[in-house]
């Protein structure tokens, strides 16, 4: 069974379901095609654009007045720069015991492990959940998933209607002391996306003094929004998160600490741990695109931006007009046109309940003594979609201890992107464990 999880997360790789954030990206139809192979039968597809496919699976359960539990998977992956690879990236190989391939980490092993626990569902190999149990395997979610979970919780609602929810992000847990401690995904940053525009006056590039370049004044206004430092807020599941995984008391009270966090971030030595946590204690302002000009010897007129801005739990959309004026200044705030391209408020769900009691349980039988810590991600997840619905979401995994918590974390969107072999059968275990005590702790017997 555990090879056909590997089977299954090579063949979604191999899919190549590139999501760049154009409608006609992903190609999702493919890795629901293989879902469709894999379960024996179909599922409900629903398609808001051609080619764009999310599908549903539901086990009914026992007891109609039980909680229901979903699991959400996404099936597309962002693009990737294949020469800066060490092994193709949609290959799916097995080297050294991981797989290989855009998406291994994010998130196609659990799409893999999910799916392969859900079938044992599905086929009756084993007994049903009190409540319903849900597989959702949605598209576009890297894109912000208005073609996949965004679209099936807003048009949708009645297939994908749940209590509980299970989905991404999963990390490798923290050996400590007195055993394992394993974040799990409780909240995330919310997206506060920005565009700017600056307007010039054209002119011919061999006569530059005086004129008034779109190209230079957008230039360095987003060199400062880059550059000026960010509104830090100390959350507390940020607190329980950093004093729990065994770093030196010294090092957590200054990483607890508003006024000393930015200089316990440099003298961190691990350069992927310090880009997270610094990501999840502010105010994230990032430029991505920049374009300007026609033609190469024209003073362009029009510059134009965009910026991936992220603000935590702890702020609000009040705290980003107040960065881009002081980081802009008057002079600029005054020719920069700022634009609203997305907002969604950060969301968290509470660290209790049955489901998080049932991972407590799985984690502890598979790997001893296990302290559940609650995790915020600064990344975007469809899990917003669902609490903005009052569903209590996490995400969780399990991974062999040599994997390394920043290790993994830079492998999304990153090169050379791969999971251990053993993880992925992990991750599997601890998911059908979790099942199998959620359904015990609201009412069944497995």
């Amino acid at each position: 069974m555990s090879s056909e999880t590997i089977a299954l997360l090579q063949q979604l790789i191999r899919n190549r379901c590139v999501n760049d954030g154009s409608p006609d990206s992903g190609h999702e139809y493919r890795s629901v095609e293989t879902l469709t192979d894999f379960f024996g039968g179909s599922g409900i597809v629903v398609e808001p654009h051609p080619g764009r496919q999310s599908v549903v699976y539901r086990v009914p359960g026992t007891d109609p007045e039980a909680p229901t539990l979903t699991l959400l998977p996404h099936l597309d992956v962002v693009p990737v720069t294949e020469e800066s690879w060490e092994h193709d990236p949609f290959a799916g190989e097995i080297i050294d015991g991981f797989v290989w391939g855009r998406g291994a980490v994010d998130m196609l092993n659990l799409t893999a492990a999910m799916a392969d626990v859900f079938r044992t569902y599905l086929r009756g190999e084993a007994p049903p959940l009190p409540g319903d149990l849900v597989f959702a395997a949605v598209a576009d979610e890297e894109a912000g998933g208005a073609l996949g979970a965004g679209h099936l919780v807003a048009e949708r609602w009645d297939l994908v209607a749940c209590d509980y929810l299970l989905t991404e992000v999963a990390t490798p847990g923290f050996r400590t002391g007195s055993g394992l401690t394993l974040p799990v995904t409780v909240a995330e940053k919310g997206p506060a996306w920005r565009s700017l525009r600056r307007h010039g006056t054209p002119g011919h590039g061999s006569q530059p003094y005086g004129t008034d370049n779109a190209l230079t004044g957008m230039a360095e206004a987003i060199t400062r929004l880059a550059e000026t430092p960010t509104a830090v807020d100390i959350s507390p599941a940020w607190v329980e998160f950093i004093t729990s995984i065994g770093l030196p008391a010294n090092l957590v009270e200054r990483l607890v600490d508003p006024e000393r966090i930015d200089g316990a971030i440099a003298d961190l030595d691990d350069p992927d741990f310090a880009r997270w946590v610094h990501a999840c204690t502010h105010l994230t302002i990032t430029p991505t695109l920049f374009a300007a000009g026609e033609k190469q010897n024209t003073v362009p007129d029009l510059s134009m931006a965009s910026l991936d801005v992220r603000i935590t739990p702890g702020q609000d959309l009040g705290t980003v007009v107040d960065q881009f004026r002081k980081a802009l200044g008057p002079k600029l705030t005054e020719e920069i046109e700022i634009i609203q391209d997305l907002d969604f408020p950060p969301n968290e769900s509470a660290p209790d309940g049955p489901l998080w009691a049932a991972i407590s349980d799985a984690a502890t039988e598979i790997a001893g003594p296990t302290n559940l810590v609650p995790m915020l991600t600064p990344v975007l997840t469809d899990a917003r979609f669902f609490r903005q619905r009052g569903v209590t979401a996490y995400g969780v995994g399990l991974f062999e201890d040599d994997m390394e918590f920043a290790g993994s974390l830079a492998m999304f969107h990153g090169n050379n992107e791969r999971v251990g072999v053993a993880s992925v059968h992990l991750t599997r275990r601890l998911l059908a464990a979790t099942i199998a005590h959620f359904g015990k702790r609201t009412g069944g017997v497995s």
